[in-house]
């Protein structure tokens, strides 16, 4: 193809959607004329999307919805036209989300916060709505945002769940969000998580000191056909790793950190005392 533009998934939301389109048109051997015609629009259209010159609206996402069969699913095209137009992820994150439906095994560090995946929905709203006082999105984007990971969390129950192994920094159990009772329900939340069967809840406590091998929140991925993809980010950028070379030091940094950590029963100790008010 004559002057082919080559996306960058990671770049954009936008990027990472026309890079979507490309190839579920390309799997099908369409060409952007016969997607055009099946979507009742221009092929220019078609290539201004495919090369994220024009943002997808939502009556375009429904129609590559209702032509690639995705309709109502969690990683529907109109979802996927939501958090463009709303401007909820940082760059990296839409890729990194496609993988987390797929991978068999999550294993996830956090720092500050309750790890999305396993917030209340007060909890989230709580962040949301902080983040609008302090001017960073507006209220139309808060309610994106609460409502995306809510899509992310219904994403992960499914019939056969992916293992899920959870290690979170002392200080996002002690860190108050929303007041006593948002905290309590959200306390809560993470006792039951550790029951499930699937599930591996680690609190990394404030006396291990410099063997935290990590500063910022990591995310491992382990796909279906064991590949392991990485995810760090700061607080202006996501960073979606594939390459074994810087991956699987992060693994390994993993394992450390799960060896330094308290054990489960221990970390579930911690919790229900945070709950009960008596650490």
């Amino acid at each position: 193809m004559v002057n082919r533009r080559e996306l960058d998934p990671s770049k954009s939301p936008a990027d990472a959607y026309g890079d979507r389109l490309r190839r579920s048109r390309e799997a099908r051997g369409w060409s952007q004329e016969e997607l055009a015609a099946r979507m009742g629009y221009s092929s220019q259209h078609i290539s201004a999307v495919e090369t994220a010159r024009k943002p997808p609206t939502r009556r375009f996402s429904r129609k590559a919805d209702a032509v690639f069969g995705t309709a109502g699913t969690a990683d529907s095209f109109e979802r996927e036209s939501r958090r463009i137009q709303h401007g909820v992820l940082l760059e990296g994150f839409p890729e990194y989300v496609g993988y987390e439906g797929k991978a068999v095994e999550l294993r996830l560090f956090e720092v500050g916060i309750i790890p999305g995946l396993l917030q209340t929905p007060d909890y989230a709203r709580v962040l949301a709505n902080s983040a609008v006082e302090r001017g960073a999105i507006s209220p139309e984007q808060a309610d994106e945002r609460v409502r995306f990971l809510a899509e992310r969390q219904a994403a992960l129950e499914r019939p056969r769940p992916p293992m899920m192994f959870v290690t979170m920094d002392e200080s996002c159990i002690r860190r108050t969000v929303g007041g006593r009772k948002v905290m309590d329900a959200q306390l809560d939340r993470l006792v039951e998580f550790a029951r499930r069967p699937n599930t591996l809840l680690q609190v990394a406590p404030y006396d291990i000191g410099e063997r935290r091998p990590f500063d910022l929140p990591v995310n491992l991925l382990t796909l279906p056909d064991r590949s392991v993809i990485g995810y760090a980010e700061s607080q202006a950028q996501g960073h979606l790793d594939r390459e074994s070379a810087s991956v699987l030091p992060m693994l390994t940094a993993y394992h450390q950190l799960q060896g330094e950590a308290l054990a489960q029963a221990a970390s579930v100790a911690m919790i229900e005392d945070l709950r009960k008010g008596t650490q």
